[in-house]
């Protein structure tokens, strides 16, 4: 519709013009005022508007000036400024953000303290395909032992700044290359199967030296697929009878006689998932050959639909693809706190055959991370 002001010519204050109003709003036409308009409420009103249902839409208002004569009380004439504007405006319908509102309101709401230091704090340090005897792109056995010591030095250091209460080993598998996983090891490798297993224990043990200066040391172990007892590839025996988890026992062995604080974990016998509890937030780990490129977190809901160990994760640690990957996956119903599936870097030598069929692997790390009585602490991940 169409409304004409009914303002007075004689009285240049009272806004003058036409207005156009449909169901969603409208649009003021040749609105004048002696004075510049910052206040729309009186130009609604004028209308029979209420001010309260409409809003003026930014950015469409149109203004134009001129200057005119006015005959002053005492007979004079003066010189006045007119203004004359147009405008589109919106119906309210009480659904808006009033944008002013609510950060007035946002400030007077009291602030939860920000955790910045947890009490407690566990640093967990995922080992994940050492491979131990493969030879590759970086190199042989020299290489492995020089890019393990690396990363040891800089875990010392890490360390040394978390000061965490204590530390978790997570061995996520493939500790030593073995014979039997494919191609043609016994070409490439340059350490027999028995020095192989020397090897990663020797390593093994290197890491868990470093890791108890800071308090008790939590080991994990799992089965893998270059460890399995096998012959090629068919698995001989049970899980439970891993070749990387014997190294893990010999290992235990040594521990003991050093006095060092260390408890293993390891998978059941028939099972090749593992569980810690660390301080409420339940870490599984799981080699990764249990599931195809991509199908890690279906793995996962499968494990909880038929009550295995992974089912009380709340972080799905695994490694065999070589590549970092975090991604977020559910929830768990009791804390409500968000579920991650952590696919750790590699260790070793490299892999030539993934580079020739895809885009090339990754670089080799050490991931760490933290837990703390809140949970998965996600802004202390890294790679050393």
């Amino acid at each position: 519709m169409s409304l004409a002001s009914r303002s007075d010519a004689t009285e240049p204050n009272i806004p003058m013009g036409t207005v156009d109003v449909g169901p969603d709003g409208g649009e003021f036409k040749d609105i004048k005022s002696e004075t510049p308009i910052t206040d729309w409420s009186d130009v609604f009103a004028q209308f029979g508007l209420d001010p309260k249902s409409f809003s003026i839409v930014d950015d469409t208002v149109r203004m134009s000036t001129w200057q005119s004569s006015k005959r002053t009380e005492s007979g004079d004439r003066d010189v006045i400024n007119l203004y004359s504007y147009r405008a589109q405006f919106r119906r309210l319908t009480g659904a808006e953000i009033e944008l002013p509102a609510l950060y007035a309101e946002g400030r007077r709401k009291p602030r939860a303290q920000v955790k910045t230091t947890p009490a407690k704090r566990v640093t967990v340090v995922a080992l994940s395909d050492v491979q131990a005897g493969k030879v590759d792109h970086r190199g042989g056995t020299p290489e492995l032992i020089d890019r393990l010591a690396g990363m040891r030095e800089r875990l010392a250091t890490h360390l040394k700044q978390r000061k965490p209460q204590s530390t978790v080993l997570a061995e996520v598998g493939d500790l030593f290359e073995g014979f039997e996983s494919g191609g043609n090891p016994m070409f490439t490798n340059d350490l027999s199967l028995s020095q192989q297993m020397d090897l990663a224990g020797t390593e093994l043990y290197k890491f868990i030296e470093v890791m108890h200066r800071h308090g008790h040391v939590d080991v994990m172990s799992a089965p893998s697929n270059h460890t399995a007892w096998r012959n090629g590839k068919q698995n001989l025996g049970r899980p439970g009878d891993d070749l990387g988890m014997f190294v893990h026992r010999q290992v235990r062995k040594v521990t003991d006689v050093a006095g060092i604080d260390a408890t293993w974990t390891f998978s059941d016998m028939y099972d090749e998932s593992v569980t810690l509890d660390i301080l409420g937030t339940v870490l599984g780990m799981v080699h990764g050959n249990q599931f195809s490129p991509g199908q890690a977190v279906t793995w996962w809901q499968k494990q909880q639909h038929g009550g295995m160990p992974m089912a009380r994760a709340d972080i799905m640690l695994s490694g065999h693809y070589h590549h970092l990957t975090v991604i977020p996956s559910g929830r768990n119903p009791n804390t409500g706190r968000q579920k991650w599936w952590l696919q750790a870097c590699t260790t070793d030598n490299g892999s030539s055959w993934f580079r020739n069929i895809g885009p090339g692997d990754s670089d080799a790390g050490l991931l760490v991370f933290d837990i703390t009585e809140d949970g998965f602490d996600l802004q202390s991940l890294t790679v050393l």
